[in-house]
């Protein structure tokens, strides 16, 4: 087996046609950004025939940058059963590697300085500000809220709740399912319409290879956890805040949360959902992460109309919400048995429920 270092044209290279691997735009243009600040340091490998054989998502990049030639490996005297097999050993053995999270917390947090002398930013590593400030969390004094602290004895016993169930909690109610489901909030609300919903969907960051609070690992997301598309996350926002309109009054006020990266697709999915934007809210966190070259302490908060009735301005009096009010909270989980869920809560008469924010 013979190995020969080249640059070769990029229109001689054949991606290889039962190529399983797939690459996502936003990756592709990960990749891109990555080249076009490092360099196009790992180069591609191809056959004698100038197949592809590892390298499918750095020539798409390649050519996204209107690149005409790049760096290449020429294997010769492969078989293609061992082509075949090393098509897809390159690309799954290393899905099998981990990280050191304490070491990768330390370079991530020296890098973006670093960086700033050859005018980058920490995005060229691919990992997202949301992902490397959860991580940094855990490693720092005092990183978490004490009054999110729960006590371990709240977790020591079996999981009672199943997706389906719905508690009365005095004048709350409570139900455990899938907020994009009409028949879910249907039941919920049992006939009322919400007057204010207070909305948390995922932000399609995939974070479970890196973040979790200390001890405490989370899963991923049921859904929207970094696999979509911006279309297909523009499809889910559209399709889960639309829901919660349905079931609210003309003129209720939706408060939708989001991170800084995608309030594009959050906005772009409201207006064929909404009446109107009311405004954008920067809600300060109580700690910063850390990693990113401007430290994140904020989340995005969309404010929306539902409808064209006009909204009530009580602020203006120094007025609550009015009396008989019905608020819907709508937040995210994780796995429970049985699939995906949400938990929403519904406080009927002003009162805060259990997951208002």
């Amino acid at each position: 087996m013979l190995y020969t270092h080249m640059v070769v044209p990029i229109d001689q290279v054949r991606p290889h046609p039962s190529n399983a691997r797939t690459h996502s735009k936003k990756q592709v243009r990960q990749i891109a950004a990555s080249i076009r600040a490092l360099g196009f340091a790992a180069p591609i490998l191809i056959d004698e025939n100038k197949v592809l054989i590892a390298g499918h998502g750095r020539l798409e990049a390649a050519k996204s940058l209107g690149m005409a030639s790049i760096p290449a490996i020429i294997v010769c005297g492969l078989s293609e059963a061992k082509k075949r097999a090393l098509r897809l050993a390159d690309n799954r053995i290393a899905l099998s590697a981990g990280w050191d999270r304490e070491k990768l917390a330390m370079e991530l947090a020296a890098l973006p300085e670093l960086l700033l002398e050859d005018d980058l930013d920490i995005s060229v590593t691919g990992f997202e500000p949301a992902e490397i400030d959860a991580l940094h969390a855990d490693f720092e004094d005092a990183a978490t809220d004490p009054a999110d602290e729960i006590d371990d004895s709240c977790l020591a016993g079996p999981a009672i709740t199943q997706v389906g169930d719905l508690w009365q909690l005095g004048k709350h109610r409570l139900g455990c399912g899938d907020a994009r489901s009409r028949d879910d909030l249907s039941r919920l609300l049992a006939g009322e319409r919400a007057h204010m919903a207070f909305l948390d969907p995922p932000y399609n960051v995939a974070v479970g290879s890196v973040v979790g609070r200390g001890a405490v690992k989370h899963s991923e997301f049921a859904m929207a956890s970094g696999e979509m598309s911006r279309d297909a996350f523009i499809a889910f926002l559209t399709e889960t805040l639309g829901a919660a309109a349905q079931f609210s009054i003309d003129g209720a006020v939706h408060f939708a949360c989001m991170d800084w990266r995608h309030i594009e697709e959050l906005v772009t999915a409201s207006r064929s959902v909404y009446g109107a934007m009311l405004n954008l809210i920067a809600w300060v966190k109580t700690n910063a992460g850390q990693g990113s070259f401007y430290r994140s302490q904020h989340e995005m908060i969309g404010v929306f109309r539902v409808g064209a009735t006009p909204t009530l301005e009580h602020n203006r009096t120094g007025a609550a919400w009015p009396q008989q009010v019905e608020r819907l909270a709508l937040r995210w989980g994780e796995h429970l048995p049985g699939g995906p869920h949400e938990r929403f809560a519904c406080s009927p008469h002003g009162q805060a429920s259990g997951d208002d924010r």
